[in-house]
């Protein structure tokens, strides 16, 4: 491929490329110089589960990656003790960094399900941070002015509106922009959030003698709600981990308007194909469900695998188009001697069916009218039900367990 070919590959779903013009230089200097790229993603392992919208700038990595260049996946050890504050209204609640390493385990097994872990450098930025001394810190700190900062989005709402800054909170993104720095990256890439840290990381760059990286952003993957940007805490994201049939219907869930930033950010399909079958649905030779379930097919077959997408679309005709219930739905039982009168809270019901992970998830389903027992809706959140040896629970359109009452 030429660089020409190279630079729309990997500009494909990209929003924001800066310093304009650079990434097509660096591109034509590696290639005459038989020299990769490094190309740097930062991961804050805050969480321990990985959702699409994580996904989107490990696909980007990986493009990279198949392309011959270097990926450098830093994992924020000390990054995220600290917490990004990119678009938060306050501070995120500070992890330790024991947890942070805990959070490791799964994360790091995610991730490598997306990239090639036998060609890629990662790099834990505690190998540098845990070695400062105070007047390390202070050393850093000095690379940035308290009117520069204030230049940030998040931090001006935040000022304007009388909101609390914390000290250390300022501290981000010198401590990203210093990664970049630690391993002279070419190429930095993230979320449009994450544009100001990577500038920052330039003019460390610059301080210290280096070439600056290039910054690509992708854009923040809209949730299932098609609203609000994906996250677990609203409810509207699509797990890595979902089971293939759990993706699948919750693909088939999303606005009809999100399909092209779906395509675009999460298969291979190429875009002057997609701007076809677009076409043919705003013609209505095409209809939009149609072009959904190739949407649904493609990203459970990249996954999942290619049989595990056929099973899934299955499971979502068995269960929605033919109105049935799944012949294998899994039970959950309960002794006469675990209860007090036969009756459980139904709270308690949906997380020991494993359909929630807290009570507060549990109240929010039955709140959206999510929650049925034989069909019949649940909308007390306090409701102590009397089980029913036999009966079906079904929490959204895809969970289903049947109760088992056991002397």
């Amino acid at each position: 491929m030429d660089c020409q070919d190279v630079l729309t590959q990997v500009q494909r779903g990209v929003v924001d490329t800066f310093p304009e013009g650079e990434l097509a230089k660096k591109l034509e200097k590696s290639r005459k110089e038989g020299r990769p790229l490094k190309v740097k993603l930062g991961v804050d392992p805050t969480g321990t589960d990985l959702h699409l919208g994580h996904i989107v700038p490990l696909l980007k990595l990986k493009q990279f990656q198949d392309l011959g260049h270097q990926a450098i996946l830093i994992i924020g050890d000390y990054t995220a003790t600290v917490g990004d504050p990119s678009g938060r209204n306050k501070a995120r609640p500070q992890l330790t960094h024991e947890q942070v390493m805990a959070n490791c385990k799964t994360y790091t097994e995610q991730v490598f399900k997306i990239i090639d872990r036998e060609r890629t450098q990662v790099v834990y930025n505690g190998t540098w941070f845990s070695k400062m001394g105070f007047s390390d810190v202070i050393n850093l700190l000095s690379n940035m002015t308290l009117a520069r900062m204030l230049e940030r989005e998040d931090f001006a709402h935040r000022f304007q509106n009388q909101l609390p800054i914390s000290l250390h909170e300022l501290a981000y993104p010198l401590m990203q922009g210093y990664d970049s720095a630690m391993i002279q990256a070419d190429i930095e890439l993230g979320g449009t959030d994450q544009k100001f840290n990577i500038l920052v990381g330039r003019e460390l760059q610059k301080d210290l003698g280096q070439e600056p990286q290039v910054g690509l952003c992708v854009p923040i993957l809209l949730g299932t709600d098609g609203k609000e940007k994906m996250s677990k805490s609203l409810g509207n994201y699509i797990a890595l981990d979902d089971p293939p049939e759990e993706k699948f219907g919750k693909i088939m869930s999303i606005p009809d308007e999100l399909m092209p930033m779906y395509f675009e950010l999460l298969t291979d399909v190429p875009l002057d194909e997609l701007d076809r079958m677009q076409q043919e649905v705003q013609a209505g030779t095409l209809h939009p469900a149609k072009l959904k379930r190739r949407l649904a097919r493609d990203i459970v077959a990249r996954f999942d695998g290619e049989d595990a997408a056929v099973s899934a679309e299955q499971h979502f005709d068995l269960v929605f188009v033919d109105k049935d219930v799944p012949d294998d739905v899994m039970e959950i039982s309960f002794s006469r001697a675990q209860l007090e009168d036969n009756r459980i809270w139904i709270i308690k019901l949906i997380t020991e069916a494993g359909f929630a992970g807290t009570n507060s998830e549990a109240r929010r389903l039955v709140s959206q009218n999510a929650v049925r027992i034989d069909d019949e809706p649940i909308t007390n959140p306090d409701l102590d039900w009397e089980v029913q040896d036999g009966a079906l629970l079904k929490v959204g359109k895809r969970s289903f367990a049947r109760i088992c009452l056991v002397d």
